[in-house]
């Protein structure tokens, strides 16, 4: 594997596949950039990195937009796959069973090294130096309430009692030259641990890195169970730890190679407006509302220092993949630690995570003696229990006979295999944790994080002991010599 240790080593890889575009025409930072990067989602085109923004042309700062996204159909998964060190050709499977067996692996911590060796320590602002308009933050969509200089980072946190340090990405706003407005959720990791601070009356110490190594932002948005230190499991899958320095005013450590860094405390009652903030559900967001207050105490950053940017909205854009596949990588560990038959988990972007589907081995009725009903039964009581109910209001269960990464085959799957009698097709279940984003949800519902979910049976196997319905596929509905000639062949016909 190749382990890319900063932003622009990454940016270097990307580049040498045909994934960046230089774009070195002035670009606005209030808009402009942010419909760039949009388009360019729609467009499944390379990631642009801005170089000269109004404004800021002195500075040498840059944006690099998309960094997560889907590329185009020779390798739509490179982004994702070249931050884990993969292939850029890699595919769903791959990258799924890289998350789950590093999963069974022991976390590596990180390494720590000098000061004069962190490259994140170049340019230090301290006291009334502090200044976060100095850097080329984006507007990025049209009915947002501010500039988010935190759509793609790691904000860093620790337990009062020091034993577990969390890495995760929530998005904050500007909201003063010193002070961001921060969604903060209670029941995520990063609101559990400000609940302990406040406990003991305190401001939670807070560590906002920007910039950072590819495989950061990855691991930050998979559901990890509590206690799981985001940093360990990305050194557990690359067989070595990153390298990190300590922060110059709070005791959390930095990523050496992080493009900028932002330190401060969250405030205990504090709150200002935050938003609006189009989201990951894919529609325009018109209110604001009170956030938590993060006060910042310093801010370090690298010469010519990059910020990444994502444009949040509808399918496909780093939420959909990112978390997508990241959350579907840990549904998968767990159910597989349950005993149960399951040949992959996989998040389709197009459904904005709103829906997961499952693979089950085709022989699972043969090896479990269950029938449809009590193996998803078996299935809801390990995703329903916990963080990776968030992204799974929605399930769909099928035999592993469809690659569930091409939504054309889930599809197919769901229209001719759920029987739309309730008693057979679809089994719901009650109120788990849920995403309060979704827009069918009640009021009610979004302020307890919890809603009811429903699961899809698309089974065959006990419906069919004998005898099962095949697909009649390329590889299944011709013979081997047919298929190979007709593969042998196929420029010979004419086609590209």
């Amino acid at each position: 594997m190749t382990h890319f240790k900063s932003l622009r080593e990454f940016i270097v890889a990307l580049d040498e596949i045909g994934e960046i575009q230089r774009i070195d025409t002035a670009v606005d930072w209030d808009l402009e950039i942010g419909a760039v990067i949009r388009h360019s989602y729609d467009l499944r085109a390379a990631a642009p990195l801005f170089t000269n923004i109004t404004g800021y042309q002195e500075t040498g700062f840059r944006v690099l937009g998309a960094p997560g996204a889907l590329s185009g159909p020779q390798h739509p998964l490179a982004r994702f796959a070249l931050a884990l060190g993969l292939p850029a050709d890699a595919h769903g499977r791959q990258i799924i069973e890289t998350l789950v067996a590093a999963r069974n692996q022991p976390g590596i911590p990180p390494v720590p090294v000098q000061r004069a060796d962190a490259p994140c320590k170049q340019s230090i602002m301290l006291g009334n130096d502090i200044d976060l308009y100095r850097f080329p933050t984006p507007r990025l969509h049209g009915h947002d309430g501010g500039r988010y200089i935190q759509t793609f980072g790691m904000n860093i946190v620790r337990t009062p009692d020091g034993s577990w340090t969390n890495w995760s990405v929530n998005r904050m706003m500007i909201s003063d030259k010193d002070t961001l407005a921060c969604l903060i959720a209670d029941t995520q990791h990063l609101g559990i641990i400000r609940a302990q601070w406040a406990v003991l009356g305190q401001p939670m110490p807070i560590v906002l890195a920007i910039g950072v190594e590819p495989g950061l932002p990855l691991v930050g948005g998979m559901p990890l169970p509590q206690g799981v230190d985001e940093s360990h499991y990305l050194g557990a899958i690359f067989g070595e730890g990153i390298e990190v320095v300590p922060a110059e005013t709070v005791d959390l450590p930095v990523p050496a190679t992080a493009e900028i860094v932002i330190e401060g405390h969250i405030a205990l009652d504090e709150t200002v407006l935050e938003g609006p903030y189009s989201e990951f559900p894919g529609y325009i967001a018109t209110e604001a509302t009170p956030k938590k207050v993060f006060h910042v105490s310093a801010i370090t950053y690298r010469d010519e220092a990059i910020m990444p940017a994502l444009a949040a909205g509808p399918p496909t854009e780093e939420n959909h993949v990112i978390i997508g596949t990241t959350s579907a990588a840990e549904i998968c560990y767990e159910l597989r630690s349950a005993g149960l038959p399951i040949s992959l988990a996989w998040y389709n972007t197009e459904a904005a995570l709103h829906w997961l589907t499952l693979s089950v081995a085709s022989d699972w009725h043969e090896t479990t003696g269950m029938g449809s009903h009590e193996l998803i039964d078996e299935i809801a009581a390990v995703i329903f229990r916990g963080k990776p109910s968030v992204h799974a209001p929605k399930i769909l269960v099928v035999e592993d006979d469809v690659d569930i990464t091409r939504i054309e085959g889930v599809v197919w799957a769901f229209a001719t295999r759920s029987h739309p009698d309730l008693s057979r097709g679809e089994f719901h279940y009650p109120p788990a944790l849920s995403d309060p984003l979704a827009i069918y949800l009640s009021e009610e519902e979004k302020h307890s994080f919890r809603t009811g979910k429903v699961i899809y049976n698309c089974l065959l196997a006990d419906l069919y002991p004998e005898g099962r319905p095949i697909k009649g596929s390329f590889e299944n509905g011709w013979p081997p010599e047919i298929q190979d000639r007709v593969l042998s062949r196929w420029q010979k016909y004419g086609y590209r």
